[in-house]
């Protein structure tokens, strides 16, 4: 079974066309399923579209969920077309987002942390300036935050998990228990955390998550599944193969799909 359940479209406005040129995309790289997951609006924000460049409006949710629902219909035979959504983790609006998601017939909801200490993960000043010890409490913080979207309930899987290394590599290099301590708590949800293969278009390379979290990940028993986080139709599916291959080299036997919210596990 070949799937992908991260990908974006033009709605997010820093992703490249429809959603339909996803599809096609993904029909002719021969996948079984395809997960469409734009970024979710900025939900507890009074204004309806917050940051344009980063996520869509929270006006244009329930287009985007009526048009991902008639084309799970029309390619109905070709491909399975599933409903997702890639939603920030704020611990402080979590009831807001539950409630608002169960509104809607969504498949999946992929949980990311974007935002540690009211900075972006991604803004590569963030680390400027920073002692060894606070470089340390931002990774715990990060990991504490991860920890805590897997114990929302909210979530089928967990988005790049390790993604605050992009413009900073060393952030991996950084040790703490913090990490061990979210993949226990992961381990004891019905979730996945997923290898997303965008990590090779950051400053760090790779995938998130990398090897040696991978590795610790199957040791406490963490499920996994693949998203491409794909910005353009021609990186959906990207680099599939590789991870299956890399997963199975690593010692995982099975990964995880998702319909309905509820998880289903296939041989690798």
């Amino acid at each position: 079974m070949k799937f992908d359940y991260h990908t974006h479209h033009d709605r997010c406005g820093h992703a490249e066309d429809c959603i339909r040129a996803y599809i096609e995309a993904a029909i002719e790289n021969h996948l079984d399923m395809i997960g469409i997951s734009d970024h979710s609006p900025y939900l507890y924000s009074e204004e309806d579209h917050l940051f344009p460049g980063i996520a869509m409006a929270k006006s244009h949710f329930p287009q985007y969920i009526k048009e991902v629902i008639q084309l799970k219909e029309e390619y109905q035979g070709k491909i399975e077309v599933l409903l997702g959504v890639e939603s920030d983790f704020f611990p402080e609006h979590v009831e807001m987002y539950r409630q608002y998601y169960e509104q809607f017939p969504l498949d999946y909801i992929i949980g990311s942390v974007h935002h540690v200490t009211g900075l972006s993960i991604f803004k590569r000043k963030r680390w400027e300036g920073l002692t060894e010890k606070q470089k340390h409490e931002t990774k715990e913080t990060y990991y504490g935050l991860i920890e805590q979207s897997a114990k929302s309930g909210i979530f089928q899987i967990l988005g790049h998990i390790d993604a605050m290394k992009g413009y900073y590599p060393a952030f991996s290099t950084i040790q703490t228990e913090a990490v061990d301590k979210t993949l226990k708590t992961i381990s004891q949800y019905e979730i996945a955390i997923e290898i997303n293969t965008s990590g090779k278009n950051k400053d760090c390379g790779g995938w998130y998550p990398a090897d040696e979290l991978l590795e610790r990940a199957l040791f406490h028993g963490v499920a996994v599944t693949f998203g491409s986080d794909a910005h353009t139709p021609k990186r959906v599916g990207d680099e599939f193969e590789e991870v299956q291959k890399r997963l199975k080299e690593i010692g995982f036997r099975e990964w995880a799909y998702f319909r309905n919210k509820k998880r289903y596990m296939t041989d690798l």
